[in-house]
């Protein structure tokens, strides 16, 4: 069943555990997370980037992720991953988008509300959930680009501020994670996490979290973390397997069985981290 994202991520806050949110860009990828899902009994957020919908079109993406929810008896948002272009929000909310992203973070304090609290003014009108960001996380997700030099974490007083003043449903923050794959081991403050939680009222969100330690996860969630972000560990498992499949069956032309494997691959992917969320088992009717 389609639902929002403020209603996944409030469940998910009221039992105390994390929602996974899982890229999506092409059909084998939301069959794999729905599988998943389903074998596991657990609500997730399927999300899309300005990438993705460049890539696949948001009435391609949007008409998958609409019949996933039909198919499967689990909850599911349909999230805009960081959304930067205000046309390409409002589009997603248009074309069925339950939930948006609105990452104005390169923008200092001031501006970064203005600009969230009129996504929020509009997406709340028509039911639509909104997560933004505060901080600067690093790495490269799709068309944001934030260096190492440049990545900022989130104060836990301007996030109380911020999310107090613009609405926002669930609040991305910057505490030592980053998109892309990491060269070492990621340094999570969980402590920073735990401090921003017993000020902000509303879900908060792990980004660039492929990659990350189980047990640093664990102790995020614990720490307060409802939402948290994979993209690359899929992207991973999704080549590794058509890298092998084909090294294997080098004549093979069938997409199908090239692709298979692959789907299978990214679905136990996504069965691990739902694990690790604590979200197995969590599905509500």
């Amino acid at each position: 069943m389609l639902v929002t994202g403020k209603e996944i991520l409030q469940h998910a806050d009221d039992h105390q555990y994390a929602v996974g949110a899982f890229n999506v860009n092409n059909m084998e990828i939301i069959q794999a997370i729905a599988e998943a899902a389903d074998e596991l009994r657990a609500p997730v957020i399927l999300q899309a980037s300005q990438g993705a919908i460049k890539y696949a079109g948001v009435e391609y993406i949007t008409a998958l992720v609409k019949t996933t929810a039909e198919l499967i008896d689990v909850p599911i948002a349909l999230h805009l991953d960081h959304g930067t272009d205000f046309e390409e929000i409002i589009k997603c909310i248009r074309n069925g988008f339950t939930s948006v992203m609105i990452d104005a973070s390169k923008h200092e304090l001031e501006e970064n509300i203005r600009l969230t609290k009129e996504i929020v003014r509009i997406a709340h009108s028509v039911g639509v959930s909104v997560e933004a960001e505060l901080g600067k996380i690093g790495g490269t997700e799709d068309q944001v680009v934030v260096s190492e030099a440049e990545a900022t974490y989130t104060d836990p007083e301007e996030a109380k501020v911020f999310a107090e003043e613009t609405g926002v449903d669930s609040l991305a923050i910057a505490v030592g994670t980053a998109h892309g794959v990491y060269k070492g081991e990621p340094k999570v403050d969980i402590e920073r996490i735990k401090q921003i939680d017993s000020v902000v009222k509303v879900p908060l969100v792990l980004h660039g979290s492929s990659g990350v330690p189980y047990d640093t996860l664990e102790n995020a969630v614990g720490a307060g973390i409802r939402k948290i972000n994979i993209d690359t560990d899929i992207r991973a498992s999704f080549a590794g397997a058509v890298k092998s499949f084909v090294s294997e069956n080098p004549d093979e032309i069938d997409p199908r069985k090239i692709l298979k494997p692959a789907r299978q691959r990214m679905a136990d992917t996504v069965k691990e981290k739902i694990k690790v969320f604590g979200s197995d088992g969590k599905a509500w009717k």
